[in-house]
This record gives structure tokens, sequence and C-alpha cells, in this order.
């Protein structure tokens, strides 16, 4: 893939999972990556960690950030050609036992903030006269959940109904929209997580590896990356309105292992 002197902003791409993956390819793929991070400290840390990105620090929740966030880049740095919408909460609780500060903070990141910053920047594309990418990051979830997760669940739906509904509407002005949707992508980073629910989460990464996927092997956040990378150069410029699952078949399985 070659993405020589595309500018491309990553939102949240500064932590160790997709977003890290995402960066790594892209900037191995020749382009300037803008990596945003929600604080300085975030920003600065992965400035260190990808030497060849600039970086910028913007709250996806909060409108008025990412405003001044895009009028800062196109001064900085030029008009962008390619976004990343990575940057995204979590929550793990019963649809029926969370609040509305819960699901307005999940869905103002998640959902309003992809739509925010999807807006401003096919704007300024359409002020330029030029064509661009969007890619967003769903998630399995979007397909298939477990208890605990149909908010999250519910904003992937959202993300993947906006792909297709924005890629319809931009399709004629050269604006691509896209999306991939990954499934458990190992770090061991996650370990720590992990423990919340298990005594030995190794031991756990490898049953679920057997069990849930078709295809046997860790997912790594530079999987991600490469499908990012693809949908964001020229070889898949007649792709359009699609979400990717990086799952290792995890979604099409019907019943127990493989």
């Amino acid at each position: 893939m070659d993405l020589k002197g595309k500018n491309i902003l990553v939102t949240g791409g500064g932590g160790f999972g997709v977003g890290e993956g995402i960066c790594n390819v892209l900037i191995a793929s020749g382009a300037r990556v803008v990596i945003n991070e929600r604080n300085r400290e975030m920003a600065d840390a992965a400035g260190k960690k990808h030497v060849k990105a600039f970086t910028v620090v913007a709250d996806i929740g909060n409108p008025t950030e990412v405003e001044d966030m895009f009028a800062f880049v196109e001064k900085e740095y030029g008009v962008l050609d390619g976004l990343v919408n990575n940057a995204g909460i979590g929550l793990s609780k019963p649809a029926h036992e969370a609040n509305q500060q819960e699901f307005d903070q999940l869905y103002g990141v998640d959902v309003r903030g992809v739509w925010m910053v999807s807006k401003l920047f096919v704007n300024q594309l359409l002020k330029n006269g030029l064509a661009g990418n969007i890619v967003n990051v769903s998630s399995v979830h979007a397909h298939s959940t477990i208890p605990g997760y149909a908010i999250y669940a519910s904003a992937k739906s959202a993300v993947e109904g906006l792909t297709r509904g924005m890629a319809v509407e931009l399709g004629g002005k050269n604006i691509r929209v896209n999306a991939i949707a990954p499934g458990y992508v190992h770090a061991e980073q996650n370990y720590e997580l992990i423990r919340s629910w298990t005594e030995n989460p190794e031991q756990w990464v490898e049953e679920y590896i057997f069990k849930e996927q078709v295809i046997h092997r860790k997912i790594q956040a530079e999987d991600c990356g490469y499908a990012v990378g693809f949908l964001l150069s020229d070889h898949s410029r007649c792709i359009t309105g699609q979400t990717i699952y990086i799952d290792c078949g995890t979604t099409i399985k019907l019943l127990g292992s493989v």
C-alpha cells in the first residue's frame, strides 16, 4: 500500500491497541499521520512512540474541542486526505442498570463524535474540491454481542449505519466511507482487564481463540492497520459503505468449536 504524502487523522490513536496498530501501518506506508488524543499527556506519549507522526489534543466527545482541532490541523498540516474514527469508549453494564449519564457519555464519543469529526472532515474536503476517505472503527458487537454490552453494541451498530448512509450521500463527491469491525485483538496489556473475570488470562485467551474463532490465531493490532490502510488506499477505490470484520471468523459461526 502506498499512502505516501497522504495526510491522515487517526482519532484516539495513542493507545496500545487497535489505534497503535493503525498508526504503525499508516506511517510505514508513507502517510503523514496526525494522532489525536484527549489530553496533552497522552498526546505527548503518542508522539514519543510514533516519532514520525504529529499529535493534536481534543476530546472527541466535546464538539468545541473537535472544531478547534480541525482548524488547528488545517492550519498546521494542510487539508486532510483521510480520516480514521478510532476513538471510542466502552461500557460493560446491562442496559436496564445503566444511567443516562453513562449512556450519553458513550454515545457522545462513539456515535456523535464519529458523526462530528466526519462532518468537519467532509466539509473541509468539499470546501477544497477534494476527494477523500473515511474509515470508522466498529466492533463485532455490532453483529453479535454478550450480556452487559447492549448499549455499546447499539452504538457500534449506529456507526455501521452511519458508514453506509454517508457512503450513499458522498459517493458522488468522490468521498468513500467504510469501516472495520475488530474481534478480540490481542495485546498483553489486556491481561489486566481479563484478570477481572479469570485468574489465568493467558489460558483464557488460548481457549477463546480455539473455541470462538474459526481461524485459530491471535489477532494483532497491525491486522486492523492493514485493513485500514487498504481502505484508505486506491486499491479499494471501488469499495464504499462496507464493514470488514477482522475477527478470525468469530461472527460467522453458529455454535461450538471448529
